[in-house]
């Protein structure tokens, strides 16, 4: 039979677990992918943790790329051979083998392999929908995105870069601030030792940002707020550091008028016509070589558990992948 990740409770790594699953016939509307790829994504922890629900047991992951070898009633525009890849529900990427709602699997183009497209979908239409629609980012921009060393944050510098963008970005050390350089990353910022909102008003000689993108959540939310200039936009878009707590929306009247928006990647790619948009305007920049994705950590499929250690204590930089 074949083997996936499940866990019956929430709780740390330790309570993802390796158990063999039943896999039937595709139903109607549905393919059946033998996975090759899975990708890992903070969110992945979200869910682990009950910090985002799912109705328990559970399986887990959102991300992975592989070949289809069946389909259901229905389905006309895909057939068993074809290369696909996915990112989004349902929760259940950490397997062997799946069914998946066919209206999510986009095909790969040849040019791209299943780990990178395991590694790019999410992070991938993450960054498109951040840089090309929840504020559209313009030759001239200054802007600033959090865990610019990670999976999104690697993307959308290179992305911003292409686009005529200045990047600033912050990294947790050294050794990431050169990642990030690398990638496109104009001024990394080491949290760790400088304030960021200090480093941001320096760089923009006290003008602040039109936008700033952050992942991380409660350790930077008032700070975030502090880089953007009048009108400007705050796009929360994870919680890596814990939910932000309630505050005053007057606050916001307060320091220039500002936007804020909690956007999902789910939300935007929720009408196929979105996510087949989304995913072609990625496959594009990849394939002209303006973004890179690069693996750079592998880990068996079997061995989620110390993949999310190593997730959480944030030893990973760009992106990861489990091998079935």
């Amino acid at each position: 039979m074949p083997q996936a990740i499940r866990f019956h409770q929430v709780g740390g790594p330790e309570v993802l677990q390796w158990e063999a699953i039943d896999v039937p016939s595709p139903a109607q509307g549905e393919a059946r992918v033998r996975q090759h790829a899975v990708g890992l994504n903070y969110i992945d922890t979200y869910h682990r943790t009950g910090l985002y629900p799912a109705p328990l047991p559970s399986g887990i992951g959102l991300e992975a790329a592989g070949v289809v070898e069946a389909v259901g009633e229905g389905v006309d525009d895909l057939a068993p051979g074809d290369r696909v890849a996915y990112a989004g529900g349902p929760l259940g990427a950490y397997a062997e083998l799946r069914n998946m709602p066919a209206d999510r699997l986009v095909k790969l183009p040849d040019p791209v392999s299943f780990e990178q497209g395991a590694a790019m979908l999410l992070q991938g239409l993450t960054a498109q929908y951040l840089l090309r629609r929840t504020y559209h980012v313009q030759p001239g921009d200054t802007i600033l995105i959090h865990a610019a060393a990670g999976g999104v944050g690697l993307i959308v510098c290179q992305w911003a870069k292409a686009l005529g963008a200045t990047v600033i970005g912050t990294v947790g050390s050294d050794e990431k601030a050169e990642l990030a350089r690398a990638h496109g990353c104009d001024h990394p910022i080491v949290y760790t030792r400088e304030n960021f909102a200090e480093r941001v008003r320096e760089i923009t000689g006290g003008e602040g940002l039109p936008v700033v993108y952050d992942s991380i959540g409660k350790d930077t939310f008032m700070e975030s707020l502090d880089c953007l200039r009048p009108l400007g936009m705050m796009v929360l878009f994870g919680a890596a550091s814990g939910p932000v707590p309630p505050f005053d929306l007057g606050l916001l009247a307060k320091m220039g008028s500002l936007f804020i928006t909690r956007p999902t990647l789910f939300t935007y790619s929720a009408k196929r016509p979105d996510l087949l948009a989304m995913a072609a305007d990625l496959f594009d920049v990849v394939t002209s070589g303006k973004v890179r994705i690069e693996v750079n950590q592998r880990f068996a499929l079997k061995d989620a558990s110390q993949a999310h250690r190593e997730l959480e204590a944030r030893r990973t930089t760009g992106s990861s992948i489990l091998l079935p």
